[in-house]
């Protein structure tokens, strides 16, 4: 028996640039780390590569003129109704600086009491003893009458101030969490949620808007050369520079599945390959949901399909194991899952667990692995994961 469970292992790379042969680069990088820390490559292993130095090695960049041009190409010199946008400036300063330079005037409506992945203006506590219906529509001076200046719990910072200044002279905040409250200023809406935004979209069609475009929509296309996603548009974007966007990766897919080759060839090894992003898991003190990517996992390989086939090992031993212990505990243990194993292949189930998806699990796990710092680990190696207490 294996006496070690799942590992994930952050491994070092290079600084990535535009143009770099990154399979190369990640598959070198894996095998020397397995070298120098006498690690074995097995047979499903798993190599993660974060999707932020995918995106670097295809120059997916756009510049604020980008984003300004597109919106402008597709709303005019009119004014534009933006909701919904999560309270960042990492994820979203740059962003609302863009699609502000490309309309004649900027109306904002901000959710109540926080924003789709959990950055609070205000507590729940806060709204409920307020009184307010948030599907009502609060000016800027009636939110501060009620509620004062708001500042983020980890950072101080006044999103509302923020964002009415990256928003420019004409800019207008406003406050609901009803979508169509925005109607009432403007027909042309872009709306800028994330996992909510077909939801929002068809409230807006049914409500009346005349143009009406989801963030996903703006540079999904190139302008003037300029990095796009045709899937994601502006989601899953960055700041890279004061004037310039990082964009979610393209061709995601085909970039896992040629890693996956790569690794085949130097290894000798089926080694699964996936690109992840922000993993799904919340802050229990923050209440901030991490996930601001539009999903854990743009691109993996086919073997990283599906749901795990799984045993709750605590379900087992309350209920199959009576009274044994020790040694014979084990040996029953062993058996009642090679058991179990064959017929939750067949039916991909798991039995006592939480259903989720591999990629979600695997993403989630790398995120928090590699982390967001300074430790340069944007390949995450993960190794006997799909083995159980049997192997």
């Amino acid at each position: 028996m294996n006496l070690i469970g799942t590992m994930s292992i952050g491994v070092k790379a290079p600084i990535i640039k535009k143009g770099d042969d990154l399979v190369n680069i990640v598959c070198d990088s894996v095998v020397k780390a397995c070298k120098k820390h006498r690690l074995k490559l097995e047979d499903r292993d798993i190599v993660a590569v974060t999707e932020a130095i995918v995106a670097k090695s295809q120059g997916n960049f756009a510049s604020l003129e980008d984003i300004a041009t597109d919106v402008h190409a597709k709303f005019g010199n009119a004014t534009v109704g933006l909701i919904f946008p999560i309270l960042s400036r990492n994820r979203f300063s740059l962003l609302l600086k863009g699609i502000a330079k490309g309309v004649k005037k900027l109306i904002i409506q901000l959710s109540l009491p926080c924003d789709e992945v959990g950055n609070h203006l205000i507590s729940e506590q806060q709204l409920l003893e307020s009184g307010i219906n948030p599907y009502d529509t609060l000016s800027e001076a009636e939110f501060y009458e009620k509620f004062g200046v708001p500042a983020h719990q980890f950072t101080g910072v006044n999103y509302i101030e923020l964002y009415k200044e990256f928003g420019g002279k004409n800019c207008e905040i406003i406050f609901s969490n009803n979508p169509c409250a925005i109607l009432k200023y403007t027909k042309n809406v872009i709306n800028a949620d994330i996992h909510t935004r077909e939801m929002t979209k068809t409230a807006l069609k049914k409500g009346g808007a005349k143009k009406l475009y989801s963030l996903s929509e703006i540079l999904n296309e190139s302008v003037n050369g300029s990095g796009f996603n045709p899937d994601y548009g502006l989601l899953g974007s960055n700041v890279s520079t004061n004037e310039v966007v990082k964009l979610f990766p393209k061709d995601t897919m085909k970039f896992a599945s040629d890693l996956q080759a790569k690794l085949k060839k130097r290894t000798g090894k089926n080694i699964e390959c996936m690109v992840y992003g922000d993993g799904a898991f919340k802050d229990p003190v923050g209440k901030i949901w991490e996930l601001a990517d539009p999903v854990v996992s743009p691109g993996h390989t086919e073997g990283l399909l599906g749901l795990p086939n799984e045993i709750k090992l605590k379900y087992v031993a309350d209920n199959q194991l009576g009274n044994l212990s020790g040694e014979e505990a084990k040996k029953a243990m062993i058996k009642i899952i090679q058991e179990k194993q064959k017929d939750l292949k067949n039916q991909n189930v798991s039995l006592g667990t939480t259903p989720r998806r591999l990629t979600d699990l695997l993403g989630s796990l790398a995120d928090l692995t590699s982390g967001s710092g300074d430790k340069g680990t944007p390949i995450v190696l993960i190794k006997n994961y799909f083995k159980n207490y049997a192997d």
